[in-house]
């Protein structure tokens, strides 16, 4: 265990600010849902089904900004700030070719994308309304969230925080204007919270790249450096970040495919699984933040030692694990004691509401043992530099092993959908067995500046 204060008061703080940010980012989410399951149950899954394709592209857009931490955290260990700015040049391009990509995609097959998750007519409806407008958001929410990447690989992220909370003000004041027509505004419902999310996203763009030119003092990015290009460094981003967006892009398809599971399993277990996920992915928050600190920690940790065996990359990492088991425990007991008041927010159906409570009572186990998997995978071992153990551990127990018995289930043993819904989350619960095995018994460490 390491002994040095200043370790767990920088990972506290980063870990702090990190899930500040992230909470404040899903409480938008959440407030979307709240405001049009008061609206209309329909909207609530229309703007359910359109999120699944926003969460793919997020998962994949995640990927340039994990693949710049976990290369560009190593040179700063060694003190070297030029090749992070090279990096972040090809970052940013990345997520823009995406960005573009997304929005061809769903401007020419909105209706084939939806009906992946849904087959209610009137909930399609709404969901094409939605993201006929959501859609412009892509590239604006690229930027930001590549740079986002760059400053964290450099160990800023007081700015997270900031940007959430204004999205959260600004998406808020506007759904409850458009959404239900107040002040004099015309009644919009679904349309009204796109709108609201298109222009929180420009904002969030604004904020960051003045405070990049106006306070940023580590990078001193400018516009110029956003031309530079590096065949050697791009290599090598490359080669990190391939395995890392494979990985964050099956997961995003996981993610979108249990929700397509539920939503051909009834109506209403697609609505509570939608409210019972935003607030999983609160929670969620806890194990989130701390695999981005840990990303960070260990990248510098492995950057800063003389060897990939270095003792001091071990006491990092088993220091790190204790610290994710009393986060889980955390985690655990909030989602457990807020579900009732949470729900209390919605008008949902009775049968909905049941079966939203059934799922967060599963999900507040979950959370205990994804707040040990997930970090530790995605926090030391691939912020440690090994990108390739995480993604076969996703593929194995994902799409090996998840995904079928989940869908035998729902589809030809016709289970209960709380049974359903607990097949989709088992693997948080198996995956901690290799990976443990992997963080404290196997190699994993690699130094990626060499």
């Amino acid at each position: 265990m390491i002994k040095s204060k200043s370790f767990y008061t920088g990972f506290l703080k980063m870990f702090l600010l990190l899930v500040l940010g992230n909470v404040l980012t899903l409480s938008v989410n959440l407030a979307d849902n709240i405001m049009l399951g008061s609206f209309s149950e329909v909207s609530l899954a229309g703007a359910a089904a359109v999120n699944q394709i926003q969460f793919v592209y997020q998962s994949l857009l995640s990927a340039f900004a994990e693949g710049i931490v976990i290369l560009g955290s190593q040179f700063f260990g060694e003190g070297q700030i030029a090749p992070i700015k090279k990096i972040s040049a090809h970052a940013v391009r990345m997520g823009l070719y995406l960005a573009v990509f997304m929005l061809a995609l769903t401007s020419l097959f909105p209706r084939g994308l939806l009906r992946c998750f849904i087959e209610d007519e009137a909930i399609i409806a709404e969901g094409l309304t939605y993201l006929s407008l959501m859609r412009i958001s892509y590239v604006f929410f690229a930027l930001t969230q590549v740079l986002l990447g760059v400053l964290r690989s450099v160990g800023v992220v007081n700015i997270a925080p900031v940007l959430s909370a204004s999205t959260l003000v600004v998406n808020c004041c506007i759904n409850y204007t458009l959404i239900y027509g107040h002040f004099g505004a015309p009644r919009m419902g679904i349309s009204g919270a796109a709108v609201g999310t298109i222009t929180a996203r420009i904002i969030e763009l604004v904020i960051i790249l003045v405070y990049i030119r106006a306070r940023e003092n580590k990078l001193n990015l400018r516009l110029r450096d956003m031309t530079v290009f590096d065949g050697d460094l791009l290599k090598r981003y490359l080669k990190v970040t391939v395995p890392v967006m494979l990985v964050s892009g099956l997961w995003g398809m996981n993610t979108a495919v249990q929700n397509a599971i539920m939503g051909h399993v009834s109506s209403q277990a697609f609505a509570a699984n939608n409210v019972a996920s935003t607030l999983f992915m609160l929670v969620k928050s806890g194990a989130i933040g701390s695999a981005s600190a840990a990303g960070f920690f260990m990248g510098k940790t492995v950057g800063g030692a003389k060897s990939a065996d270095s003792p001091e990359i071990r006491r990092t990492s088993n220091t790190l694990q204790v610290i994710f088991v009393a986060i889980g425990a955390v985690s655990a007991v909030t989602l457990f004691f807020i579900r009732i008041p949470i729900l209390s927010f919605y008008d949902l159906s009775p049968e909905t509401h049941e079966l939203a409570n059934q799922f967060m009572v599963l999900m507040s186990v979950v959370v205990f043992f994804m707040a040990y998997q997930m970090p530790t995978n995605m926090g030391i071992i691939r912020g440690g530099g090994n990108a390739r153990f995480p993604m076969w551990t996703d593929i194995i127990s994902v799409w090996g092993i998840m995904l079928p018995v989940s869908w035998l289930l729902a589809f030809r043993f016709g289970a209960a959908p709380w049974v359903v819904v607990l097949a989709l989350n088992s693997d948080q619960i198996f995956k901690c067995v290799p990976i443990s095995v992997k963080a404290n018994f196997g190699k994993w460490a690699k130094k990626l500046t060499a």
